[in-house]
């Protein structure tokens, strides 16, 4: 059964409003750096050609490929 906020205390949701914020910034952050560097963004439009000109493997083809587990 599910922990509803009603079940929470005032520090157990303090917390976790705090770890939910900090996460999202950080992502956000990470985002933010990754799309300010020029070989990331080459690094996606290459991928995208990719997948429009059909050089890609579909992951389940990719499986049948190398022996997973």
């Amino acid at each position: 059964m599910p922990v509803m906020v009603k079940d929470l205390s005032v520090e157990e949701l303090r917390t976790v409003v705090r770890d939910t914020v900090e996460q999202t910034l950080e992502d956000k952050l990470e985002d933010l750096q990754a799309l300010s560097s020029p070989s990331f963004l080459r690094s996606i439009e290459e991928a995208r050609e990719d997948y429009r000109e059909g050089r890609v493997t579909p992951l389940a083809a990719s499986d049948r490929r190398v022996s997973v587990p």
